[in-house]
């Protein structure tokens, strides 16, 4: 598993950047597996987007991942703070898998760490991991094994189409570990109850 990402390809100031939103899937998004999916975007420019899906679980604990990352010896020996054990290992997306990213509060600082947003922050090294299993990590973070991303152009189609709603990210649902309860409430950052949402319903 490698940790790595470059975000020189996406970055960029526009005045309508979607940076530090969320994309709500909209019913229409049945593939799996952005079908009832929240993302979180770290990057919106005219090259591009890409983000996390920040609400499906990885079926691996995060202190198993750190045990087969060999940041720790064996689950047996792990000592990771109470917040580290609450960190999710989330589905972050289709591209490159065997990736890995750290999503978390702008407490903690790298070299490889980039600001994403007011707030939050990324970092794709391990030493991030080293530094939460030590109870020297951020004060919040998820975990995500690879990203979504869009070509340029193709998220504002998909916008156009109704596929997904947006809004500004709320923090506590991007850290919050019921990944299950994320949709219904990022939904209610837009005053919309899951089951009242149909499929030609507009976006936000």
């Amino acid at each position: 598993m490698k940790l790595d990402i470059d975000l020189d390809s996406v970055e960029g100031d526009v005045a309508h950047s979607l940076e530090g939103h969320f994309l709500i899937a909209m019913p229409t998004v049945s593939d799996e597996p952005f079908a009832r999916t929240v993302i979180y975007l770290c990057a919106h420019s005219p090259n591009g987007a890409m983000g996390f899906i920040i609400n499906k679980s990885q079926p691996m604990s995060f202190p198993a991942l750190l045990t087969q990352l060999g940041v720790v010896e064996s689950e047996d020996d792990i000592r990771l703070p109470s917040g580290g054990r609450e960190v999710s290992v989330c589905v972050g997306g289709p591209v490159e898998k065997g990736r890995g990213f750290v999503l978390h509060s702008d407490d903690y600082d790298s070299e490889s760490t980039v600001h994403v947003a007011e707030n939050i922050a990324l970092t794709p090294t391990v030493d991030i991991l080293r530094a939460i299993s030590e109870g020297m990590g951020p004060r919040t973070a998820i975990m995500a094994l690879g990203y979504s991303g869009w070509a340029p152009g193709q998220l504002e189609e998909e916008i156009a189409a109704n596929g997904w709603l947006t809004c500004k990210a709320d923090l506590g649902i991007v850290f919050d570990t019921d990944l299950e309860a994320k949709y219904k409430r990022a939904l209610g950052l837009l005053g919309i109850e899951p089951a009242f949402l149909a499929g030609e319903a507009g976006h936000a």
